[in-house]
């Protein structure tokens, strides 16, 4: 994905202009509009899901009503479930788009697919890989409509997307994985390929997909640092004891079952803040998992929050309704390795093949001759050791007995000390 800062500087460079949206009587700030047009079952487009079943992608779209402005920014926001289940009914959802269509915005909530088979770590990034690509089949269908029909007078400049927990989750993933190596840490070429690469094929081929911001309402990124400079600027708001989606480090969980650890908000606004992006953050002190839902206080601070970073977008001078407040707990930036985690430099001298991996029972990897190990752990994407070997010759037999499916970092020590990591994937 292009950087949204650096496409500016380049548009300015060749002349070129884009629309300032305008703040006047209070628009974007306040309630200018009474009621909210809705147009329901919007198709956006399609794709398989996990079990092969062709699925329509369908959203409902909110208007201010009597609205005559023709270049309006839009909200797209998608709704929570763990990617397990839930539709662009989420009542939280729904009520975030109807307070923001009563500004001035175009709103869409939108269903994506869902669901996955054994519930694991590799199935969970499939499954937030299947709503990236719908999230972005639906950006295209504005791009696709601005260009066409302008049925809605969006400008596609002030597009906004973010969501609820899963939806969140999707967002953030649409707005900072944008190489497919930096996935493999997480899933196979093949699997990639197989699902259709970043991009996807949910709809509205051909158009961008490119977003002015993100809106992370207790959601969390596998890894922070895929978020770089130049970059979009993101709001956060997050209950700081959250026990479904880490508020900071921690493992993300799936009815109740741990899945694979996430950067949560407080990670993510650590490390934006550390290269220079945008990021607005507010902890619910005390909260748990989207406290907004269903509370109207939580929801009217959650609200308030998100209003005033989108009139910073725009240039608005209004005053600010909710101010920022400090996170709490640890938030220690580790050591990033990007898109690098297959053999190291080490391992590519000390190891000469892996084969099968991926792979579902047992793998051999073959060191080469002259080496001396000491040591050979496996671990988990957490640093947790989850077994250990001796390696008494060149070749050694990796059994996936009772692991989870998913991906682990072999690392082997020699004797003088020098330490490889190599990336290992059971399915």
């Amino acid at each position: 994905m292009k950087k949204i800062y650096l496409m500016a500087l380049s548009l300015l460079a060749v002349g070129a202009t884009t629309i300032a949206q305008d703040c006047t009587g209070g628009r974007y700030a306040t309630d200018i509009f009474t009621t909210v047009d809705i147009t329901s079952d919007v198709n956006y487009g399609s794709n398989q899901s996990f079990s092969g079943a062709t699925i329509q992608l369908d959203m409902d779209i909110y208007e201010p009503n009597g609205d005559t402005e023709t270049a309006r920014p839009l909200i797209i926001l998608a709704h929570g479930g763990s990617f397990i289940g839930g539709d662009k009914s989420d009542a939280s959802i729904v009520e975030l788009c109807d307070r923001f269509a009563k500004k001035g915005f175009v709103c869409a909530s939108i269903s994506y697919r869902t669901g996955m088979w054994p519930i694991d770590s590799v199935n969970a990034v499939k499954a937030v890989m299947r709503a990236v690509q719908d999230m972005k089949g639906a950006v295209r269908f504005f791009y696709e409509d601005a260009a066409n029909a302008d049925t809605y007078k969006i400008d596609t400049t002030q597009i906004f997307i973010g969501g609820s927990s899963a939806g969140a989750v999707t967002a953030l993933h649409y707005a900072y994985l944008d190489k497919e190596c930096e996935l493999e840490e997480f899933m196979s070429t093949s699997d990639i390929t197989s699902l259709g690469g970043l991009e996807g094929d949910s709809g509205n081929a051909g158009y961008s997909t490119e977003v002015a911001g993100v809106i992370n309402l207790c959601g969390a990124i596998a890894r922070y640092g895929w978020m770089e400079v130049g970059d979009v600027p993101l709001v956060s708001l997050h209950g700081n004891e959250d026990d479904v989606v880490p508020y900071g480090r921690g493992e993300a969980s799936v009815s109740g079952f741990g899945i694979m650890y996430l950067d949560g908000s407080r990670m993510i606004d650590e490390h934006a803040n550390s290269i220079g992006i945008q990021s607005n953050f507010y902890s619910h002190y005390g909260g748990g998992h989207v406290v907004y839902s269903g509370n109207a206080t939580y929801m009217d601070t959650t609200a308030n929050f998100i209003r005033d970073f989108l009139i910073d977008q725009f240039g608005c001078t209004e005053t600010p309704l909710q101010a920022a407040n400090t996170g709490t707990g640890p938030a220690e930036l580790y050591p990033l390795t990007h898109c690098g985690l297959g053999l190291s430099d080490g391992a590519q001298q000390m190891i000469t093949t892996i084969f099968p991996n991926p792979s579902n029972d047992q793998m051999t990897v073959q060191y080469d001759g002259s080496v001396q190990l000491k040591e050979v752990v496996l671990v988990d994407l957490s640093g947790r050791t989850v077994d250990s070997y001796k390696v008494n010759s060149s070749q050694l037999t990796i059994n996936k007995n009772d692991l989870n499916a998913g991906v682990y970092l072999l690392k082997s020590t020699t004797t003088e000390g020098v330490v490889s990591t190599a990336k290992i994937i059971f399915e």
